[in-house]
């Protein structure tokens, strides 16, 4: 044996010998068979790529569910879903079927069918049930509605200028697909039984207007978030308007556009005129030098299928810059380090999808059974480092409320017993020029409470009201 024979022989003992905490293993994408579920038995791979299909056919109701799911489901999902609907719900029931189909993919009998639904990580974000809601703190004594105040930082509706050099247009209050954890749950969606919802009162011709004059006047933003809602609900001839008009402004550098739809209904950007159409908003930006990029919303690997990556290679294809993923960390759903990992090598590896952010759940009503305290996000963080190429991986952060995104590692004090961290900012947000306090004040967020010890949860027992 030669001694590079012998050095390989010796490095592959050593492999055996020590077990990783991750082991990487290349999984090719699959989409599941939409076929299994009894209302979908005829629906041909023509209609399943329609995206005017997958939008009629979305689910809405418990009634259309069960007419779905056939003889799959037991009857106590179905009332543990109306009782949450009913009690807890703070986004309404739209599911694509896009969806729905990577719920339980591997469950086709009704004996194993329901509780492996209840188990699917999708479905604890995409369709909340009564049970999966914390029994004793369902919200956080300090949990807002509009928990980063986005419309308070409003320069004309739908316009949050937040930090100096960026702004998050809101053209819409609607989206394909409705996640159960929204940030924006004050305004997105339909009102349900616990949230009569706020609404935009602008004509959306009226809106954007007001958005782009604001811009052409204020030199200093030169990145601009194009958001809702999901601007995949917006008519394409009016949103490829809307963002000609943005990159008319020589100021504007960066253009970011925001859908869950490259995940949820990929369906939608794949159809040609939306190709077509984004590929002249691309040629446009590359020739004024713009930066044009996607920024989607997957929180598992399930969700990342075939469709989804034909979807972002697309984009690509056509001239954006990058087609990044923004999930949120959930327990339940992807709070692991293995979960985080196996996302993230299906997005970079599999689907062109760059893993650029995980923010920590934000402190919304009925959310805390998904959030994670601050301590378990920075040992995560800790974990997937040094499996992705240093581009890949995600920067887990903390949205606290008036100071914006920040790794979870930049606190400034925290109080592990009471759940309490303190943060620092460097930067006055719209609201604040004339505060001089601003920059100098630590901002408080809040672990969920039943990740304190005992002292502390009881501390929250007399003190949350």
């Amino acid at each position: 044996m030669t001694a590079i024979q012998e050095s390989v022989a010796a490095a592959e003992t050593t492999t055996e010998s020590f077990e990783q905490p991750y082991d990487y293993a290349r999984r090719e994408l699959v989409e599941p068979d939409w076929r299994r579920f009894p209302g979908w038995r005829e629906v041909t791979e023509a209609q399943w790529r329609d995206a005017q299909w997958q939008r009629v056919k979305c689910v809405r109701n418990v009634k259309q569910l069960r007419a779905l799911m056939g003889d799959l489901l037991e009857e106590r999902f179905y009332d543990d879903l109306a009782a949450d609907q009913r009690e807890m719900a703070t986004m309404s029931m739209l599911l694509p079927p896009q969806m729905l189909n990577t719920m339980a993919p591997n469950a086709t009998s009704p004996a194993e069918f329901t509780e492996a639904f209840y188990a699917d990580p999708i479905r604890r974000y995409m369709l909340p049930v009564r049970s999966d809601r914390h029994p004793e703190w369902p919200s956080h004594p300090h949990s807002e509605r509009d928990s980063l105040h986005e419309a308070e930082m409003w320069v004309v509706e739908g316009l949050t200028h937040r930090y100096p050099t960026k702004v998050l247009a809101e053209l819409l209050s609607t989206c394909p697909q409705y996640c159960g954890h929204c940030t924006r749950m004050d305004l997105v969606g339909n009102s349900t039984e616990q949230i009569d919802k706020h609404k935009l009162t602008l004509k959306p011709v009226d809106r954007q207007d007001a958005m782009i004059e604001y811009l052409k006047k204020t030199p200093g933003v030169r990145d601009v978030v194009v958001s809702g809602g999901d601007v995949a609900n917006v008519p394409w001839h009016q949103l490829e308007s809307f963002l000609m008009r943005l990159l008319d402004i020589e100021t504007v550098r960066d253009v970011r556009l925001a859908t869950k739809a490259l995940a949820g209904m990929p369906q939608h950007w794949l159809q040609p005129k939306v190709v077509e159409g984004l590929e002249r908003v691309a040629v446009t930006a590359g020739r004024r030098g713009v930066n044009l990029a996607i920024h989607t919303h997957v929180n598992h690997a399930q969700s990342v299928t075939p469709l989804v990556a034909e979807a972002a290679r697309t984009a690509l294809d056509v001239g954006v810059r990058d087609v990044r993923n923004q999930g949120v960390l959930m327990r339940g759903v992807n709070a692991t380090p293995a979960a985080l990992l196996d996302l993230c090598f299906a997005l970079q590896g599999e689907a062109n999808i760059l893993p650029y952010y995980f923010y920590m759940c934000d402190m919304i009503p009925n959310a805390e059974h998904w959030r994670v305290a601050v301590w378990e996000a920075q040992e995560l963080q800790h974990a997937i480092m040094g499996y992705l190429p240093g581009y890949a991986t995600p920067r887990i952060v903390c949205d606290v409320p008036y100071v914006g995104k920040r790794w979870v590692h930049q606190l400034a004090e925290y109080d592990r017993e009471r759940g309490i961290s303190y943060w620092t900012k460097n930067y006055r947000t719209g609201i604040e020029h004339a505060d001089p306090e601003a920059l100098r004040r630590r901002y408080p967020y809040y672990d969920p409470i039943d990740t304190l010890p005992e002292a502390g949860r009881a501390w929250w027992a007399d003190h949350g009201a």
